[in-house]
């Protein structure tokens, strides 16, 4: 970390966006030719999706013990049961989200995925009473619409490629859990400080723990091996899959903490369009015209959500993982 410091300011912020960038935009390519790759004559899916995830929290957990070897961050006060219950959101969010793109292509999830200011706006109306700014509703206004174009059928597309209701049914409980864990790491935060390293080693730890005795007591680890004894070469996908994972979480991090979650926010919604692009011509997606214009609706309404709608930010909030950073970590996932 020592290192770090030593590089001059701009230049930080230009490494940390490219490496937002590019760990992103490879997890995707190979987070959509996991789930949506034909294997064999035969042609089959893989099907593992908590194996998937185990792999990968496994390795995000050791990654954040390695942090906290080279950097310690002292004593942790946050209760036990916060960091299980937020494991068990955070995982759960983490499947159904992989276990979407067997029913809906990568671009529809990315889209589904970026719709967090939605039912967070709602729930702060209905529930905490709040009141946002006319600004804010056109913002979410232009999702909302944008959103609409883009999952709209005219019975010019296929059905089967751009996905299923059981599909968008897998992603809107995925972002109820991402709201689930959002609330329980400010709770974290408040009750305990938790540094970036801290949090990621624990939840991933206990996710480590939860499904792990999932994949074992419903079988499907020896599905799992099974299928890589076949295809070994998915093993490989998987692995940079979850480096790639981690590696993020920790641009995204420093993202935060040097600069705030305003540069962050900007910096994930601008890699997010082009990942959607960059799936669309790599995997050959079809799109309409009327999809483009929903997805430019969809990105143009929350970079300003993000560059118009946020609060200022305390000073001190930065040496913490924030609200917005805790909300990137669980959607770099998608």
């Amino acid at each position: 970390m020592s290192a770090i410091k030593a590089i001059p300011h701009e230049l930080k912020l230009i490494i940390y966006a490219l490496g937002i960038f590019l760990c992103y935009f490879f997890f995707g390519i190979l987070q959509e030719k996991i789930a949506r790759s034909k294997y064999g004559e035969s042609g089959e899916y893989y099907k593992c999706t908590m194996s998937l995830v185990f792999v990968m929290c496994v390795v995000n957990g050791v990654f954040a013990k390695g942090i906290l070897l080279i950097s310690p961050a002292g004593r942790d006060t946050v209760q036990l049961k916060h960091y299980i219950s937020c494991a068990i959101t955070y995982l759960t969010a983490m499947v159904t989200s992989n276990l979407a793109l067997q029913h809906v292509n990568y671009p529809t999830q990315v889209i589904g995925k970026s719709c967090k200011p939605i039912p967070v706006m709602i729930l702060g109306v209905l529930y905490g009473r709040k009141k946002y700014p006319i600004q804010k509703y056109l913002f979410i206004f232009m999702i909302v619409v944008g959103v609409a174009l883009f999952i709209w059928k005219d019975g010019k597309t296929s059905k089967k490629e751009d996905g299923n209701l059981f599909g968008y049914f897998l992603l809107m409980f995925s972002l109820g859990m991402d709201g689930l864990t959002g609330g329980i790491q400010d709770r974290m935060r408040a009750e305990g400080n938790p540094k970036f390293a801290q949090m990621m080693y624990n939840i991933n730890m206990w996710s480590s723990i939860i499904l792990g005795v999932a994949v074992v007591a419903t079988g499907e680890v020896w599905l799992f091996i099974d299928f890589l004894q076949r295809y070994p070469y998915v093993l490989n996908h998987i692995w940079w899959f979850s480096i790639l994972s981690a590696f993020g979480q920790l641009f995204i991090f420093l993202t935060v903490q040097d600069f705030g979650p305003l540069p962050l926010s900007l910096i994930t919604t601008t890699r997010k369009f082009f990942t959607v692009l960059a799936s669309i011509i790599y995997f050959g997606h079809p799109a309409t015209t009327q999809q483009f214009i929903g997805t430019a609706l969809i990105f143009t309404g929350l970079g300003l959500d993000s560059w118009k709608g946020k609060e200022p930010k305390k000073p001190q909030a930065t040496t913490l993982l924030s609200k917005e950073s805790l909300f990137n970590l669980v959607d770099s996932k998608e």
